[in-house]
């Protein structure tokens, strides 16, 4: 992201302020879309990123360079919600998150030509948005984190080996049962089966 990454990485060593809103500027939104894709709420996101964003500052002498400096901040991040979510207990409380509010584009639809959804299909497809999103919610801990890595942000396996520290085939293996414990709940919360 960077084209000299290492002055960045010196330059935050030497508490550069600097250097720090531009590591900020470069990875904030990234880390805020993980984060909201694990904990599910845009403001505890918000404030959690800023964490992650001072635990970097604070701990970049810690940085040996064994992987990207993108890496490690999302493994940090990842870290942090983790904490977090160990925090609030096992599972989130159904409800936590709302259903994003319809957009402008979606209203104007019929100006531009696309067909509109029936009402009917369009709360449809709501409530199984809604069932996915409490499903990845009482995953456990390491099955959320591996489906939103995976599934969600769309990281290479080599990628979610690095950023987790776990071996390849246990990273293919610990997806494929938390797609499959995904799979059992959703249906369950489909089939109205809580």
């Amino acid at each position: 992201m960077f084209g000299d990454e290492d002055r960045l990485i010196e330059r935050l060593r030497e508490r550069d302020e600097a250097a720090f809103n531009q590591l900020v500027r470069a990875y904030q939104a990234a880390v805020f879309r993980q984060l909201l894709r694990v904990l599910g709420d845009a403001a505890e996101a918000e404030d959690l990123a800023q964490e992650v964003f001072v635990t970097v500052f604070k701990s970049i002498e810690s940085f040996r360079g064994d992987s990207r400096l993108s890496t490690w901040i999302h493994r940090i991040a990842q870290n942090h919600a983790r904490n977090r979510l160990k925090y609030h207990g096992r599972h989130k409380r159904r409800g936590d998150t709302p259903l994003e509010d319809t957009t402008e584009e979606t209203v104007a639809a019929p100006h531009t030509g696309s067909r509109v959804p029936r009402p009917d299909h369009q709360i449809e497809a709501e409530q199984a948005e809604a069932n996915i999103r409490i499903a990845i919610a009482e995953l456990d801990d390491e099955q959320r984190m591996l489906i939103v890595l995976r599934d969600l942000e769309n990281l290479s396996y080599e990628d979610i080996q690095e950023r987790t520290g776990l071996p390849s085939g246990t990273v293919k293996s610990r997806l494929h049962r938390a797609r499959l414990a995904l799979h059992e709940r959703f249906r369950a919360l489909n089939e109205g089966k809580t």
